[in-house]
């Protein structure tokens, strides 16, 4: 495989690899350099690709596989994962500020949230993944994607109507 048949072949999920590298790692250049990293890897596979049935299950598995090993690693012992590609709308100002507080309140939930659950969220919710790439992706049956899903957003839901019917926690 030539350089531009590998670049036509990860562009279309290149932005995926670095949203989900930036879901797991705070910093904007970590990310890329993760995301640089699965695809230098990647193209060491190059010649192999084909074979393959998903190149971008494989190169999403490979984005959570590093950064993990990355989270776990000394040098990034100050990381956390937070999430931050949400963007409102700009209606009102006053709907803009109800919005802007809701969306931290659902990202304090998630941030709390365990890791499988976090990483289900981002992969089903935010990247629209089919529960089968994120079965893959995560090396779990579909069912228990499902019911991991399921309980995330149960969670996101009970702590959110707490919060609107109680007001501050």
């Amino acid at each position: 495989m030539n350089q531009k048949d590998f670049v036509l072949l990860v562009n279309p999920f290149k932005d995926k690899l670095f949203r989900l590298a930036k879901r797991l790692l705070v910093s904007t250049e970590e990310a890329e350099d993760a995301t640089q990293e699965v695809l230098v890897k990647l193209w060491s596979k190059n010649e192999n690709l084909e074979i393959y049935n998903s190149v971008e299950a494989m190169a999403m598995t490979m984005t959570k596989n590093y950064c993990l090993d990355q989270l776990k690693s000394k040098r990034a012992g100050n990381l956390k994962i937070v999430h931050s590609n949400f963007t409102d709308a700009a209606p009102s100002l006053d709907k803009q500020l109800e919005d802007s507080d809701s969306l931290k309140w659902v990202e304090k939930i998630i941030n709390e949230l365990p890791e499988q659950q976090r990483l289900i969220i981002q992969l089903r919710d935010i990247e629209q993944c089919e529960f089968s790439e994120i079965a893959k992706i995560l090396e779990m049956n579909e069912t228990a994607v499902r019911v991991a899903l399921s309980r995330a957003r149960k969670t996101i839901r009970e702590y959110m109507l707490k919060t609107h019917s109680y007001g501050i926690q």
